[in-house]
């Protein structure tokens, strides 16, 4: 288990580094709201950014992004909602992922922006 969360960390501190080289700002990383939780929330121009990331060390059962069901959509979506009736944002906002695969070739990352909707 320490190991998935250690790959988990890491894969999110890559995916924060990749997106502040492509201009994003992020503004939290692992955002909490009681049982609610954003991997990464970043501003990409005026538009609010809410980021899942899904770190695998290899892509057998699928890639990572895969692995965001519905159900995962809907706690984000809810999770999102939080933190915009917290801060009281009033912009546009999406839901991008980045995937994290670490393969004996060497790591992918994948941006997908707009990845799903509300």
């Amino acid at each position: 288990m320490l190991q998935t969360i250690n790959l988990g960390n890491k894969g999110e501190e890559l995916a924060a580094e990749m997106l502040a080289e492509k201009g994003y700002v992020i503004i939290s990383a692992n955002w909490r709201d009681k049982h609610k939780e954003l991997d990464i929330i970043a501003m990409d121009g005026d538009t609010l950014v809410f980021v899942e990331v899904k770190t695998r060390s290899e892509d057998f059962w699928g890639n990572p992004e895969e692995f965001i069901t519905r159900k995962k959509q809907k706690l984000l979506i809810n999770a999102a909602e939080a933190y915009i009736a917290e801060t009281g944002f009033s912009g546009n906002s999406r839901f991008d992922v980045v995937s994290v695969l670490y393969l004996k070739s060497g790591i992918e990352i994948e941006h997908i922006i707009e990845a799903f909707y509300p």
